[in-house]
């Protein structure tokens, strides 16, 4: 029998409401337990779809959780890196449909620009969590765009940083977010210009960006740092040296997604890794199947390519936290 709350329609989410609801502990939370639940065998592995278009791209991913009830989401995104300096538009826009996985009712359509951040950034701090050194000086962020903000403050729930260096190709976009989440967090934070030398002085090092060619090589990084590696989610873009992960401890999100799309996909191109050579998929960890970091001189990389299980799980915090709410709108779409 439908709920009270299905026959009012489903849930129409701004971006502004997703941002409202889901705190990066809520949504660290989520992430966390949708990796843990496909690492115990209890979330089949998720769907992926994408399509080239001019200048930019489409992808949709597809998953089902089983939380408080058992949700499929799709997510329809697109990704246009151009779309700043020739449209004033955001690079990714997009929406995600949430559905009930028992019944096939629509809960919500809500905007996926927020969740995709808030999703993206959890878990890199679920990441950090389990695999960064418990205590952290210095942070370094490259690529000060829409992700940045998101990505600092849900590592910051995890580790508390002394300081937080940013780094940008355009050095006032650095400059400006450096400022703007000190003031926000209360951190230190600098604008640095030397990349490689900004890296060998971080414990945690983040990348999103649109790279098409890996810019943190492998001689920068010292001995225990966690780099996060998140720009690169299509089989064109790359931000981290093959011979980094090839002699790092590599865990990876999903290997499939991440050996198709991901940081891993190039360094299985150029024939310097296998599968095999994977440590762990984050869920793995998280479940306590495989060790996470077991050394202070271990250099730890994250390869994150993004999941539709991170999507399910962010998107189902959003709809829970929101059904009660007489605020929302709602559509019924059987009207």
């Amino acid at each position: 029998m439908r709920s009270t709350y299905e026959h009012a329609g489903a849930l129409l989410l701004s971006r502004g409401d997703v941002e409202r609801l889901l705190t990066p502990d809520r949504c660290i939370a989520a992430v966390e337990e949708a990796f843990r639940q496909h690492a115990l065998g209890k979330a089949p592995t998720p769907g992926v779809l994408g399509m080239h278009a001019n200048d930019g791209g489409f992808h949709i991913k597809a998953g089902v959780l089983a939380l408080e009830r058992p949700y499929f989401a799709a997510k329809v995104n697109a990704n246009f890196p151009h779309n700043a300096a020739r449209h004033g538009l955001p690079t990714i826009q997009g929406v995600v449909a949430l559905f009930d996985a028992v019944n096939g009712v629509p809960l919500a359509l809500m905007d996926s620009m927020a969740l995709t951040a808030l999703r993206t950034a959890a878990a890199t701090a679920v990441a950090a969590r389990y695999l960064a050194r418990a205590s952290c000086e210095t942070a370094l962020i490259c690529g000060c765009g829409a992700q940045a903000g998101a990505q600092i403050r849900a590592l910051l729930s995890v580790r508390r940083a002394s300081r937080i260096l940013t780094y940008d190709r355009d050095a006032a976009k650095a400059a400006a977010f450096a400022q703007k989440i000190q003031a926000e967090s209360g951190v230190q934070a600098r604008r640095v210009e030397d990349l490689g030398e900004a890296v060998a002085k971080s414990d945690i090092v983040i990348t999103c960006t649109t790279a098409r060619r890996f810019f943190i090589e492998r001689r920068m990084v010292a001995p225990g740092t966690f780099v996060a590696g998140v720009g690169a989610d299509n089989e064109d873009k790359q931000e981290l040296d093959p011979q980094l992960l090839a002699h790092s401890t590599l865990v990876v999100d999903l290997i499939g997604q991440c050996a198709a799309i991901g940081d891993l996909h190039h360094a299985l191109s150029a024939n310097i890794m296998s599968c095999d050579d994977v440590h762990a998929e984050l869920g793995e960890v998280v479940a306590g199947l495989k060790p996470g970091r077991v050394s202070e001189e271990q250099v730890i990389v994250f390869d994150s390519t993004g999941t539709a299980l991170q999507d399910v799980a962010a998107a189902a915090a959003v709809y829970e936290l929101a059904r009660d709410s007489t605020e929302a709108s709602r559509f019924p779409f059987d009207a």
